[in-house]
């Protein structure tokens, strides 16, 4: 399929998914590498209080909250 006609079929809202590769997909920017990183007990328990409060996982809030700060920062 040529890009034209499924940049027309996207813009229509037509399914495209099955002309894409999903095993070679990628989010550009958005690769994960792992880290570690250890909290004071209190830190955990606030996370924790605030993730069951939204009813995300304590990792979501985590990373919700330093992105915030980052774009404050304007480093992203």
């Amino acid at each position: 399929m040529k890009a034209k006609d499924f940049d027309k079929k996207f813009e229509e809202g037509g399914s495209i998914i099955k002309h894409l590769d999903l095993l070679k997909a990628r989010r550009p920017e958005q690769e994960q590498k792992r880290v570690n990183v250890d909290f004071p007990l209190w830190m955990i328990q606030s996370l924790d209080k605030e993730a069951k409060r939204l009813g995300v996982p304590r990792q979501s809030i985590i990373k919700i909250w330093l992105a915030e700060r980052l774009q404050k920062s304007s480093v992203l």
